[in-house]
């Protein structure tokens, strides 16, 4: 082996840990979920596995790239409050909340992270969208996602 060969083979090997750094340092998103059910009650554990599914299967890896933090409220209106609470001070990326009790306790507590609901009957009505064409909401539940 050539001086020139060793030291570039030495060198490459020296500058592979930090290139190899360099790819870790992707931010790893946080998605909130507030669910309002205990965290044993079997009828939400196909439900959430659904969800991590779904995320998989679009990239997102739970521990890699996303970190997935469940908030289990166990279905009163003060622990659905609390939970609530607790989840925005985690400022996390977006929040997932099924349910009007759930949505109501994080615009409460939020006005800048985005709350995703795929199940509330009536978002107009409940104020949590000022439209099903254009869903930004003004006044005290006002969530602007491009902030």
């Amino acid at each position: 082996m050539q001086r020139r060969e060793f030291i570039t083979l030495v060198g490459g090997a020296a500058a592979w840990p930090l290139a190899a750094h360099a790819q870790q340092a992707e931010r790893i998103r946080l998605i909130g979920v507030l669910l309002p059910i205990a965290k044993d009650d079997p009828d939400y554990q196909p439900w959430v596995g659904a969800f991590l599914h779904a995320l998989q299967e679009l990239g997102w890896i739970d521990g890699r790239n996303v970190r997935v933090d469940i908030h289990w409220a166990g279905g009163s209106a003060a622990e659905i409050r609390k939970q609530a609470a607790e989840l925005a001070a985690l400022a996390p990326d977006v929040i997932l909340a099924p349910g009007t009790n759930t949505v109501g306790a994080l615009t409460q507590a939020t006005h800048t992270v985005p709350i995703v609901f795929p199940i509330i009957a009536d978002p107009v009505a409940g104020g949590f969208a000022d439209s099903l064409a254009r869903p930004g909401v003004s006044g005290p539940n006002r969530c602007d996602i491009s902030d």
